[in-house]
């Protein structure tokens, strides 16, 4: 009999894990996929760290997530200096003074300035969706080139029916300053993120290859579900959206591909959103490359999995009935991305697991 069943071994279900288990409890964490980590999961391939679900780069303004994490882990000094190509040119991104330089001919940010100024004035108003705050921020050139095609592919909606919070997250800066991040810290733990994972759950009881839904499970006393909470629900309010992706994960014989960790497709036309070379977020040194490429891909909760939650309205109207259904419960806690239904970020994820923990505590 364990105390607590955690489902998903990702960082809320491993933290949890850990800091009960220190705690004195008896915990087992199940996971249904056939490595712990979550999406956050690295493969060692050639003595490169492929970034299996996709590129994760820590980053945090909070001292305490940034010190607890470097516990488990160092860190190496990689910024995020994304580029963007759009019908054979490269820009910066996020948006900064060597994009605007390059799209609009100008040199100094008051030049800039007045560009987006005149192109955003067709915009009156407040924004209410993602294209319109979009050209209000940028203008419309920057829109068209760098956000239009990649937004549109990315969620598979017009960029009209697209919230307008989702460019938000955007920095956009009058400097030359091209570190996608705003946080005080940022980095790549040196040898991948899965030793992290390795680390939360040493001496824990761990089951992989185990389904929530569909497996023998042990028996338990209370259970912190990580999973999609519609699901834990049988979608008996219907089926929350999310956007999800594909990779193709492919080795190279060459020791540079793109020169670039990330590199971003944001014309319509090409198919995928981008191109990962991840040896780049390690400077790992090595004869040959991996290289993952990112499609956009139709969301089926049975055979996807899912990413990001579509935060407009309806899907969060959707949430807070099943949020209302998981308070009547006794002795079931759900958390994390997919519980929650929230767009977090690791170091969020982090903190949600600390505060759910002082209540557990």
């Amino acid at each position: 009999m364990y105390d607590f069943l955690i489902v998903g071994s990702g960082f809320f279900g491993s933290i949890c894990a850990r800091e009960l288990t220190d705690a004195g409890y008896k915990v087992c964490v199940i996971e249904k996929r056939n490595h712990i980590g979550g999406n956050c999961y690295t493969d060692n391939r050639d003595n490169i760290n492929l970034h299996v679900y996709g590129p994760h780069i820590f980053h945090t303004s909070d001292e305490n997530v940034w010190n607890w994490i470097r516990k488990y882990a160092d860190f190496n000094d990689f910024t995020l200096r994304t580029v963007a190509h759009y019908k054979g040119e490269v820009f910066s991104l996020p948006f900064n003074m060597w994009t605007f330089s390059k799209v609009f001919n100008c040199i100094y940010p008051h030049e800039a300035k007045s560009f987006i100024e005149k192109e955003a004035s067709e915009i009156s108003g407040i924004p209410k969706n993602l294209e319109e705050q979009a050209i209000k921020l940028v203008g419309r050139t920057v829109y068209e080139k760098l956000i239009k095609g990649y937004t549109e592919k990315q969620w598979m909606k017009s960029a009209s029916e697209l919230p307008k919070e989702i460019i938000k997250r955007l920095p956009i800066r009058y400097n030359y300053d091209n570190n996608y991040f705003n946080d005080k810290y940022q980095g790549i733990p040196i040898g991948g993120y899965t030793q992290i994972f390795e680390k939360l759950l040493d001496g824990i009881d761990v089951k992989l290859n185990v389904d929530f839904f569909n497996s023998n499970l042990p028996d338990y006393k209370s259970l912190i579900y990580t999973g999609p909470i519609d699901k834990y629900f049988n979608y008996k309010f219907g089926k929350l959206e999310y956007k999800t992706v594909s990779f193709e994960h492919k080795k190279i014989e060459n020791d540079n591909y793109q020169g670039v960790a990330i590199l971003n497709e944001t014309d319509i036309e090409v198919k995928h959103t981008r191109t990962i070379e991840h040896k780049h977020f390690e400077k790992s040194v090595s004869d040959s490359t991996w290289v993952s490429w990112e499609f956009p891909t139709k969301y089926n909760p049975e055979i996807n999995e899912p990413y990001y939650p579509v935060n407009d309205n309806i899907n969060n109207e959707l949430y807070n009935k099943y949020k209302l259904e998981s308070d009547k419960l006794e002795n079931v806690y759900f958390g994390g991305r997919l519980a929650e239904y929230k767009y977090y970020d690791m170091h969020q994820v982090i903190n949600s697991a600390f505060e759910f923990l002082k209540n557990i505590l």
